[in-house]
């Protein structure tokens, strides 16, 4: 059983900005106890959302504060709702702490996937303190400047069919169906977006926020949420090694650094929460 950390879970940068940035599942260190009992394949952490932390790396100057798990998807999955509760009724979904692939081959060996009790302690051990900090980070900016703007950066295989047909779209800006976040911050997310040529885009797409999104953002009292899933088409090779392609990622990340701006700078209307 995994019973804690044995590296820090996330790396913080606090800026003085009413912007988080989140970055939950860039993480790639598997605990060595439990390593031992994945699949090789699963040993690779395929599912990861490569260097997704290296697209946002510019937000720290940009004044926002930025916070990365270390920790792989495969551990816990920070963007999922620790009651078990399903993201998609009535999709295929991944779990609290997965047990099959985006390729729904098996995470583990046979025999050793995770009880009732591990995953407990999976929760207490990973998620409970991971949230503990990006919540904290949230009320300090909220404190600071009356309210806040959560950004949570993704990236997934252009092409998943265990999840969606055909190929996604570039750039899928996930607002929790408009619940998330303010109607002029979701619409200056999308002038952005829209504007950035040779990407396409998507608002409430077949990602609309996960976890993240939908617990924090919270309009009505001043935390507005937003989720972006950047297919990796965009910026890197999809197959292994999964290298990062600078060319690709350049244009990408002035997209970035555009709605980082845009967001960072964006204010609630005068009497909003």
């Amino acid at each position: 059983m995994i019973r804690g950390a044995s590296m820090p879970l996330w790396q913080l940068h606090r800026g003085d900005a009413p912007l988080v940035v989140d970055v939950p599942h860039a993480g790639t260190h598997l605990p060595d106890a439990l390593a031992l009992r994945m699949t090789a394949a699963a040993r690779a952490v395929p599912d990861t959302d490569w260097h997704v932390d290296a697209l946002y790396a510019f937000a720290r100057d940009a004044g926002a504060t930025l916070i990365v798990a270390t920790h792989s998807r495969y551990v816990v999955d920070l963007n999922r709702d620790p009651s078990g509760h399903a993201l998609y009724p009535g999709a295929d979904n991944t779990e609290l702490t997965p047990t099959r692939t985006f390729d729904n081959a098996p995470i583990y060996a046979e025999g050793e996937a995770p009880d009732v009790a591990e995953i407990a302690a999976r929760r207490r051990a990973f998620f409970a303190p991971y949230h503990a900090a990006l919540a904290a980070e949230i009320a300090r900016v909220r404190a600071r400047h009356g309210y806040a703007l959560l950004l949570d950066g993704h990236s997934i295989r252009a092409e998943v069919p265990r999840f969606f047909e055909g190929r996604l779209p570039d750039l899928n800006l996930g607002t929790a169906g408009g619940a998330s976040c303010d109607a002029g911050a979701a619409a200056l997310a999308v002038e952005v977006l829209a504007a950035a040529d040779g990407f396409t885009h998507v608002h409430n797409g077949r990602f609309k926020g996960g976890y993240v999104t939908r617990h924090y953002g919270r309009p009505e009292t001043g935390v507005h949420a937003l989720q972006l899933e950047v297919a990796q088409r965009c910026y890197m090779d999809e197959a292994p090694p999964y290298a990062w392609d600078a060319q690709r990622s350049a244009a990408l990340q002035r997209v970035l650094e555009r709605l980082v701006i845009a967001l960072a700078e964006w204010r609630p209307a005068r009497g909003a929460a």
